[in-house]
Parts: C-alpha cells; structure tokens; sequence
C-alpha cells in the first residue's frame, strides 16, 4: 500500500489529528511532543522516530541538474522530493529510479498521479496543505488502491476430500463487502481469492470481518507483496482484502481462530500452470467466480472458472525472489 505522511509544519492541531483518524503514515514536525500528546504515529523531526538528513532527505527539483541529483539519490536512499509544478518535473523518472520517493503533493490529482505514474507509482506521498478533507481523502484513495497485478482466470481441475487439519479463520478488524477476500495458496506461485464471510445463509449468520482462509500451512498475501503462513498471523498484523475487481485495500488482524475441521483440496491450473489449496470442507467456505460472484467448495466441480493469482519466483522469509523452486 501507498504511504502518506503530512507536513505539520507549521504546528497545526487539527491536521495532525486528520492525519492520525485517517490512518496516515507519519507526519513531519518541528517537535515530535506536540502530536505525541494526541497519538502514536511515526515522526520526522528533530527529536522523532527519524530526523531530516539522516534517516531521510528532503530534496527541492527546480531544473534538470535537480532532477539527476534526485534520481541518484534514490538508487540508495529515501527522499522527499518538493517540486512547484509536477507538470514540469516527469514523475516518470523519479518512480523509475525504484520504491524511495515520496513525493509532496497540494491537491488529490497530484496524489493520483503520484500514486498511479508509470502504473506502480512512488512509494508514498507527503500532503502539504490546511485542509484536513484532503488529508483524509488522500489516505482513503492510497488504502482503496489497486494491487497492481490483475488477477487471473484459474479452471478448475479437481475437488476432493482431504482428511482433518488444522485450519484459520482470520478475523480483520474491517468489514469486507460481496466480492471481497483474501488470496491464499498452498504454494508461494499460486493463489486464490477466497471469499470474505459477507453472505446470508440457513447455517450461519454473516461474519464480514472474516476469511475462513485454508490450512495452517498456506500462504497468504499481506502488504507490499509479501506472504506469510496463515499460522503465523497475529492481532496487529496486516493483510491485503483484494476485490475479484483486482483493487485491494489493507486491513488489520484482529483475532486468528485455528480449530480442527474436515478439509478439501481444489485443484486448479492457469495457462498450463498447476495450483491448488487446502480449505475447510463446509458451505460456508467461496471462491470467487470472474463476475465477482461467490462459489461455494462444495458446488465446485472440474471446469468451473474462478479467479485467483499466478506469481512466478519463490519466496524467502515471505519477499518475492527471482529463483527456481518446485513446490507441488
């Protein structure tokens, strides 16, 4: 997910408590004790979690000798890049140059642009404005933002009983709405979107905040392209909601329920790939079909369509790496 961070400078107590109800990043501050006293976020500041200079740099691009010196730095280190007219300045070049820059922005199309240039964007944006509504609106669009992959069409090819496991159900702390998941898999290569607990049924009532997501060994995807096992998730962990739309949103754990239950293996492939995962063998538990609908596991059967996501890679400590590994 995109970061926001908001200049506080001068000191100004009703944006620094936008920023903190609207889940910003950090903020920038002449003191860090000012916005202490109202909440617990990072600080950039002389006495903050991170100083100006030394942890991060503030950079201002007013040519074209500006804007190399920019891009040099943020081969190796974090920037904060102040232009006046980012119509002059190519935010192209600056996104090329890789995930340390964050650019300041005054209005919500330059936070658009900077976070959907060259469709990956730069890492994070500091809002400069008096107007606590942008701040909000500006958090609210990097936290609805696009997961940057689409996902893809998975044509079943087998559903069979699995035995007894241990499986999770995550609890988030958001409500997820139809169409609405997590994406899980038994190996680090391929996921699929099993859908958020949003539905009426005879059995159960609805439990949005919930993904009853597989077994205790899967993958699942979290934020910024990680994975981790669904047997270490914890409250206070963070995890990707992803919409059958591809658009995905960040959410916080709240609760991890692990109980014994009986299990099913799906089996999928996508363009020749082979995938599969492990998931409660019950009603309750959905896929997502194509049209954003859900699929009971228990309906499934060898040819239905639905959507999940093929990653090629491995992966070491749950980050992405260019390697060969067979996992089956």
């Amino acid at each position: 997910m995109k970061q926001v961070f908001v200049d506080l400078r001068p000191w100004d107590k009703e944006l620094a408590i936008a920023a903190l109800e609207s889940g910003a990043d950090g903020v920038i501050a002449d003191l860090a004790g000012p916005i202490r006293e109202l909440g617990k976020i990072l600080v950039i500041a002389p006495d903050g979690d991170l100083v100006l200079d030394k942890d991060i740099r503030e950079v201002t691009i007013g040519n074209t000798e500006d804007q190399a010196l920019a891009m040099e730095a943020a081969k190796t280190e974090r920037i904060i890049v102040h232009t006046s007219d980012w119509t002059v300045i190519p935010l192209e070049n600056l996104a090329a140059c890789g995930n340390n820059v964050i650019a300041a922005v005054s209005t919500i199309e330059e936070a658009e642009q900077a976070f959907t240039v060259l469709e990956k964007g730069v890492a994070g944006v500091l809002i400069q404005t008096d107007n606590p509504d942008l701040i909000r609106n500006v958090a609210k669009m990097a936290q609805s933002g696009s997961c940057g992959k689409e996902l893809h069409r998975l044509t079943v090819t087998g559903v069979k009983p699995a035995g007894m496991g241990e499986r999770v159900c995550v609890d988030t702390c958001s409500l997820m709405t139809d169409g609405e998941g997590m994406l899980v898999g038994n190996t680090s290569s391929g996921f699929f979107l099993v859908h958020a607990e949003t539905l009426v049924n005879p059995y159960v009532a609805p439990r949005p905040f919930r993904v009853n997501a597989g077994g205790v060994h899967a993958y699942v995807q979290v934020t910024d392209g990680k994975t981790a096992y669904l047997a270490d998730l914890k409250a206070g962990d963070r995890v990707s909601i992803v919409h059958g739309n591809g658009t995905c949103r960040e959410a916080t754990v709240g609760r991890v329920k692990i109980e014994r239950r009986p299990l099913f293996l799906v089996e999928a492939e996508c363009d020749g790939q082979k995938l599969s995962v492990i998931l409660q063998n019950a009603e309750t538990i959905r896929l997502v079909r194509p049209d954003n609908s859900a699929v009971s596991v228990t309906s499934l059967k060898p040819g239905d369509i639905i959507l999940g996501r093929i990653e090629s890679g491995g992966r070491h400590f749950g980050m992405a790496i260019d390697e060969t590994i067979i996992e089956k």
